[in-house]
């Protein structure tokens, strides 16, 4: 049988027998871009098939799917990547398939108004639900189908999967914040367990690496195997280091900053050993603290006007094309509370010479007491949507208390 590879990982030195193998990041290609997503290559090989049958005009009808999959990818959104993506929610918003129109409907998403942010917390997930839980083949179907029944069912098993999904993921959460706590934090975290769900430990490696700012590695052991999941931070090359990790590995695959590897029990103390030593050498003297880039430092009064639709000709935003991030000193608080379930997020009600407005801090209802009368806030600017309406506010994603008043 004839068999034609596409991927879009590192290749490993000695490469696997096949017909063809399709991969920009194998040495010596000169495709101009090497970080499309594993969609993004798949699709690559559908154009050139379409194109030489003369059927171009069907690649429109998948672009939908490719949108979806290179954020799902965490890919850095520029150039190739930025315009597929850019394609995919044009066809999203205008005519999305049956299936994904569903999760719009059941998600509480307005209908046309899908962004990168939608596929990155809601469709992508949803999406994800079932293969990290059982299987993947709902998805598939509800991808595929032309049932709106098969299409409304399938969507609701998808939502409920989720929600479990996110269930298993926050209990993994404290678990992982027990054990990081008792062993200590370390250049490179590496949590061993026999019971992290293997669909949710890249999520919760990813989540980890939010928090502490250092390349983290969950294992799933059993009898007489591990499985890991690895999410790392720029300043660490996590696929080379495994490759250094080589002959304690069954097999490995990914990116510099997530990827995945089998080992056998016995060899994990070995490969645990050798990954602190190669990252407590590589990241000797580096500031293991995340770090927030701002784009412009403005006054409130400043963002009137156009300011949003001229941001907006710079998206679809995502790794490696963030949202523009300003900030804002001296501003007075008007008024604050704790919002959402959980009572885990603050809006606050904000002025600065003369302008007023609505801002919301996600995942910061816990900084309730460091709200001051006058903050200094680094901010997006971000539509709101809800009941029908539109609202620009701030998305708050840091503050601090300021003593000097702007008014």
């Amino acid at each position: 049988m004839d068999v034609v590879i596409t991927d879009h990982h590192t290749p490993p030195q000695e490469l696997p027998p096949a017909l063809a193998i399709v991969d920009p990041k194998l040495p010596g290609s000169c495709y101009p871009f090497s970080e499309l997503a594993g969609v993004g290559v798949a699709f690559k090989v559908l154009q050139a098939l379409l194109t030489s049958l003369g059927k171009e005009k069907l690649i429109e009808e998948y672009m939908d799917l490719v949108a979806i999959g290179t954020v799902a990818d965490m890919v850095p959104l520029v150039f190739e990547n930025r315009y597929l993506v850019k394609r995919g929610l044009r066809v999203l918003n205008n005519s999305p398939r049956l299936g994904i129109r569903e999760i719009i409907n059941k998600a509480g998403l307005v209908p046309g108004s899908l962004d990168a942010d939608s596929i990155t917390w809601c469709l992508a997930p949803w999406l994800n639900a079932s293969g990290r839980l059982e299987h993947a083949i709902a998805s598939y179907r509800l991808l595929t189908t032309t049932d709106p029944v098969e299409a409304r069912e399938l969507a609701a098993l998808l939502g409920q999967q989720n929600l479990e999904r996110q269930r298993l993921t926050g209990k993994a959460m404290m678990e992982a914040h027990a054990m990081i706590a008792e062993q200590g934090l370390a250049p490179l975290i590496m949590l061993c367990h026999t019971d992290f769900p293997l669909g949710i430990a890249g999520p919760v490696a990813g989540k980890l690496v939010e928090e502490y700012y250092r390349p983290v590695v969950i294992v799933n052991i059993d009898d007489k195997n591990a499985s890991g999941s690895c999410r790392s931070i720029p300043e660490f090359n996590i696929i080379n280091a495994l490759s250094q990790c080589g002959g304690l590995l069954s097999r490995y695959g990914g990116h510099a900053q997530a990827a995945g590897f089998t080992t056998t029990a016995k060899n994990l103390p070995l490969l645990q050993k050798a990954l602190n030593e190669i990252a407590e050498t590589q990241l000797k003297g580096v500031d293991l603290r995340p770090r927030l880039d701002i784009d412009a430092e403005v006054a409130l009064p400043e963002l009137g006007g156009n300011t949003y639709q001229l941001i907006q000709k710079l998206a679809p935003f995502g790794k490696g094309n963030p949202v523009p991030t300003f900030v804002s000193r001296g501003v007075e608080v008007l008024s604050f509370r704790t919002m959402g379930n959980g009572q885990q997020h603050l809006r606050l009600k904000l002025r600065q010479k003369g302008t007023t407005w609505e801002g919301v801090a996600f995942k910061m209802g816990d900084s309730l007491m460091e709200v001051a009368d006058f903050l200094d806030i680094a901010f997006t600017l971000e539509m709101d949507r809800w009941g029908g309406m539109e609202t620009l506010r701030l998305n708050i994603v840091s503050f601090q208390p300021c003593t000097v008043m702007s008014g």
